[in-house]
């Protein structure tokens, strides 16, 4: 007797590559830089093109020219102030950064990837004062979904990835660009 459909339940076990990348600068100017290669998402002009029930090569348009590195950041937050309340000192800042373009090509196969998509990013200093840029690589997380179309998109995510780090001047792993998407 198979279950209801409100009783179904699916579990997946699946491997990441967290990322974790020494930038070999200050933690405010590689911040600063980070934010300007991957800005804030203009979410009055999206508003806008909603409202307008624009087309979607205006959405990949008005994108593409907000996006000039293929990411945006969709939410940040400092918790430092708050957690230096206990007694850390570490600097931390934690992103969203990605592109709703890109998420749409896995989204009308799985809406279930918007569990991760937009990435999570994080800048922080470790105890000796590096500042690290860290993220779980895109080809790991979304390859998950057992799905090639998927997988294929993860893959031009870390593609994408490392143009981006490639860009901000810090080493690029090589697990980013050992797929072809």
């Amino acid at each position: 007797m198979s279950q209801p459909a409100h009783e179904r339940i699916e579990a997946v076990s699946h491997e990441v590559n967290r990322l974790a990348i020494a930038v070999g600068e200050p933690f405010d100017a590689f911040r600063a830089r980070y934010e300007q290669a991957v800005p804030e998402f203009d979410a009055e002009r999206f508003a806008r093109l909603a409202d307008d029930n624009a087309d979607w090569d205006t959405v990949i348009e008005a994108t593409a020219e907000n996006a000039p590195h293929d990411f945006l950041i969709y939410w940040s937050a400092d918790f430092g102030p708050i957690l230096r309340l206990s007694g850390d000192r570490w600097r931390c800042v934690q992103y969203l950064m990605g592109n709703h373009t890109i998420a749409q090509r896995m989204f009308h196969r799985n809406p279930a990837i918007l569990l991760y998509a937009p990435l999570r990013t994080a800048i922080y200093e470790d105890a000796e004062g590096e500042t690290w840029f860290t993220v779980d690589q895109p080809g790991t997380r979304f390859s998950s979904f057992g799905d090639p179309e998927i997988t294929r998109v993860g893959y031009l995510l870390d593609q994408e990835l490392a143009a981006l780090l490639e860009y901000l001047q810090v080493p690029v792993p090589p697990v980013l660009t050992s797929h072809s998407a």
